[in-house]
């Protein structure tokens, strides 16, 4: 375990695993206080904790709870959490803030790096990363992820960038930034919802242990900052790109007629989605979660073996 500068509250089994140098996974919390309705989203985050441990890994949920920054939550801290409506959605900008003002926050892709980079977690599951959102040539609307990507050396395995967002602009950023962009046994980038974006993946790998190798020959190569994998949802559950494109197209509408801005474009849209679809696009990210812990556990299984 890494000792942090920074004063960390770890969850036992997450300490215990640290200590003894087995692998372990990162996991946000924005998805259970902003993605997912209760009981629903506690459902959910307790079962994607339990595939990373029957894959041989431990999960770190993070969050900060009453200021302090927590890398792991015991069950009833857990509980806690996902009936919370007063959880800040907390990134780089409002991480130390919610940690100072004694705040409870629900971590974004960029804070839960930062966490798991404190902590000397090496990989972070989550559904999908924030990126360059549909008209940001004229409000600038980039989300920290993207600059998080670039600077933190973690592993984030993910099912591509949201849907809602413009998916070419992101992949453009990512490249400008230097972040390897890994679709995970297939040459498309999947478009979180869709296993298909009409993008070729810029970089292509089809096992565990080939990612683990690459990330290992960057770290050998002194080049710093963090990997992008992406991991299209299973066929069965996925929802096809057209449509999709329809159901974002009329949500967008929606957003631009109520004035929704800022922070709350994201969740916003994720709500009228989920409306529209009749509860599929939900039914779609818990799959695309759960498989994206899987994946990552085995990551982190293949980096401690290859030591």
């Amino acid at each position: 375990m890494t000792d942090a500068a920074f004063p960390l509250s770890f969850s036992a089994e997450v300490r215990a695993a640290l200590e003894a140098g087995n692998p372990v996974v990162a996991l946000e919390s924005t998805i259970i206080t902003h993605g997912m309705p209760w009981p629903g989203n506690l459902d959910m985050a307790r079962g994607v904790e339990d595939i990373i441990r029957n894959a041989g890994a431990v999960p770190a949920t993070i969050a900060v709870i009453d200021g302090q920054l927590n890398i792991g939550l015991e069950d009833e801290a857990l509980n806690a959490l996902a009936q919370r409506s007063d959880a800040m959605k907390v990134s780089r900008a409002d991480l130390p803030f919610a940690v100072a003002t004694g705040r409870t926050g629900a971590t974004t892709v960029a804070a839960t790096m930062i966490a798991a980079a404190l902590a000397g977690i090496g990989v972070f599951a989550t559904g999908g990363i924030g990126g360059v959102h549909r008209g940001a040539e004229t409000d600038f609307d980039i989300s920290a992820d993207l600059e998080e990507l670039a600077r933190t050396s973690v592993i984030v395995v993910c099912a591509g960038a949201k849907a809602i967002l413009d998916i070419p602009k992101t992949l453009e950023v990512l490249e400008t930034k230097g972040v390897p962009v890994v679709t995970y046994g297939a040459d498309e980038l999947p478009a979180f919802w869709s296993r298909t974006s009409g993008l070729r993946s810029p970089l292509r790998l089809d096992s565990a242990d080939d990612i683990a190798r690459f990330q290992k020959t960057r770290t050998a190569m002194g080049i710093d900052g963090g990997m992008l994998i992406a991991n299209p949802v299973p066929q069965n559950d996925e929802i096809p790109r057209g449509e999709m494109e329809a159901h974002i197209a009329e949500a967008l509408e929606r957003a631009r007629a109520k004035g929704v801005s800022g922070k709350e474009v994201t969740p916003f849209l994720l709500s009228e989605i989920l409306t529209i679809t009749k509860g599929r696009s939900l039914d779609t990210n818990i799959a695309l979660v759960r498989n994206n812990a899987l994946l990552a556990a085995q990551i982190a299984m293949a980096l401690a073996k290859a030591g």
